[in-house]
């Protein structure tokens, strides 16, 4: 009896071990997969701490709603000397991160987005826990490329083109070549990363996605927008699209459109194109040309087909109170931008030729009350501050060392406009909470885009040889943005082996030295701007290179 007591205990122990181990193995199975599929997360969270973007602060704070001053006074208050050594580096996973147009994140954040309305290929920017305070390395192989030294410009008149769904760009590269500048944008797919293609090349192009937003243009900055078998569904919603696009070209601004329902072969196609006739006839559009799938529209010169339409046409104008300059997170609506009093009066936008109008003083400078006496001072102004900004640079850079260049805060372009000589193009930025000076730029003929400097900018990493910062880290500042993420996000989308020139106050500067051996970034030159001809401000120049850097696994790769 006390024999089989003892197998029937062991027996039961036996069961109960064999039980345990099946509970733990579901459990490993269970939270491995979970945790397998929050790892960007999780990653995330511990790169927060190690980088601690919040110096001195709790690992356990609120990092959504309270920042440790550190991360906001620059050079004050500094009374620890805390200064960091090292930033961790971002895995396999983040070297094409693109924070603002991450997938990953739209899925961990389980949000409920419109797949018909292109919702997801629109910026959703991580909250402050969840960034990565990381460095991108390089792709091993990683090397710069070497940059080699009119019909179709209608005689300058044809200078900013909008290219949307431009695959490679190379609409827009062919177009360069006849001084015309194109805006081309796509958004971030699944497939191959065709902007960044477009952007090794030296072309200007940027994300996007015509979807429920505006588009980062203000109205009337395009002479022609094109699209050629772009896949865009240009009927949904009353042709909310569409009308979009007539916001942002010009009086008497074209839309070429190449596509088969353009042909009308079968009763598919020329039902679409039948509807579309229709749309844009109501919109006042006229057909300029026509050849089998390819037709260009012309947009009316003034309001004067608006005002004849009947009553309760389709689309409607837009209402009196909308601004249609402002486009920072604004939904798109299905109407039609009238043209203000001054571009009815005079038929058009009122513009100089190009190159005349980079220089030339445009109408639209009335809208700020400014006069043609301060935007030539400015100009002036800027045209110094960039011959000052090249003797510095000039030790290190050759005629074709820099090609694609920013400006983080363009105000009315003249840094551009200084570099018209030089073979470059300038992303011109203009903050979204300040003068709506971006329309001046591009009636300078020059591109750009409105952004937030608190949240990533949506381009790819390593697209930039040379980013400019005029007070952009003061303006932050004000804000309560971390200056840290601003620096990780600058060495983010600069090439490496590119330069930095920040342009700010001495606790700025001295903020900025602190990081340098942490992000891989050498000094270059420091100047007081007092230094410039007929400069007397208290502003300092730092310029600063980036090194070339890879991590030990890229390194063996390379061998």
């Amino acid at each position: 009896m006390r024999g089989r007591s003892d197998g029937a205990q062991k027996k039961r122990l036996l069961t109960s071990v064999c039980v345990v181990a099946v509970f733990l193995c579901f459990l490993y199975v269970y939270f491995g997969s979970r945790n397998a599929g929050e790892s960007a997360l999780e990653y995330g969270s511990r790169l927060r701490k190690l980088g601690s973007s919040y110096l001195g602060g709790d690992e356990d704070s609120d990092f959504g709603h309270k920042q440790d001053e550190s991360s906001v006074k620059f050079g004050l208050d500094d009374e620890d000397g805390i200064t960091p050594k090292s930033f961790p580096v971002c895995d396999d996973r983040h070297s094409e991160l693109i924070p603002c147009l991450d997938r990953n994140l739209i899925y961990q954040m389980r949000l409920k987005l419109d797949l018909s309305l292109m919702e997801h290929y629109e910026r959703h920017c991580p909250l402050p826990e969840r960034r990565f305070n990381c460095l991108i390395p390089p792709p091993p192989g990683y090397k710069m490329l070497n940059f080699s030294n009119n019909v179709l410009n209608n005689e300058g008149r044809l200078r900013t083109v909008f290219d949307v769904g431009c695959g490679v760009a190379s609409f827009g590269g062919y177009l360069l070549s006849s001084n015309i500048i194109a805006m081309s944008l796509a958004p971030n797919d699944v497939h191959q990363n065709q902007i960044q293609f477009a952007l090794e090349r030296g072309i200007p192009a940027s994300l996007g996605v015509l979807g429920t937003k505006r588009l980062p243009y203000p109205s009337r900055s395009f002479e022609l927008a094109h699209c050629s078998r772009c896949r865009i569904d240009w009927l949904q919603r009353d042709g909310i699209l569409l009308l979009e696009l007539d916001r942002v070209l010009r009086p008497g601004g074209y839309f070429a459109y190449s596509s088969p329902e353009a042909y009308a072969q079968d009763e598919e196609d020329l039902r679409i194109w039948k509807q579309m006739s229709a749309l844009v006839e109501r919109m006042c559009w006229r057909i300029a040309a026509k050849r089998n799938q390819t037709v260009i529209w012309q947009k009316p010169l003034t309001n004067d087909c608006y005002l004849e339409r009947e009553p309760g046409t389709q689309p409607p104008m837009c209402r009196s109170d909308d601004d249609p300059d402002a486009v920072w997170g604004v939904q798109m609506e299905a109407c039609i931008t009238p043209y203000s009093d001054h571009d009815h009066k005079t038929r058009g936008s009122g513009l100089a030729p190009w190159p005349e109008r980079l220089t030339a003083p445009p109408p639209r400078l009335a809208d700020f009350g400014y006069s043609s006496e301060m935007f030539e001072k400015d100009t002036e102004l800027w045209r110094q501050r960039v011959d000052h900004y090249w003797s510095l640079l000039s030790p290190k850079i050759k005629s074709d060392t820099l090609r694609n260049i920013m400006d983080m805060k363009a105000h009315l372009g003249s840094f551009a406009a200084a570099l018209k000589d030089k073979d470059v193009w300038v992303m011109n930025v203009v903050p979204e909470d300040g003068p709506k000076t971006l329309k001046i730029v591009y009636d300078r003929g020059l591109i750009g885009t409105v952004h937030n400097w608190c949240e990533s900018i949506s381009t790819y990493p390593r697209t930039y040889d040379l980013l400019h910062a005029w007070n952009v880290f003061s303006d932050i500042e004000k804000k309560g943005c971390s200056g840290e993420d601003l620096l990780l996000e600058m060495d983010r989308i600069i090439r490496p082996t590119g330069f930095i020139i920040i342009r700010d106050k001495q606790p700025v500067i001295d903020f900025v030295k602190k990081y340098l051996a942490a992000l891989h970034w050498e000094a270059v030159a420091t100047a007081d701007s007092s230094s410039e001809p007929g400069q007397d401000g208290d502003d300092l120049v730092f310029v600063i290179q980036k090194k070339l850097w890879l991590t030990s696994e890229s390194f063996r790769d390379t061998e």
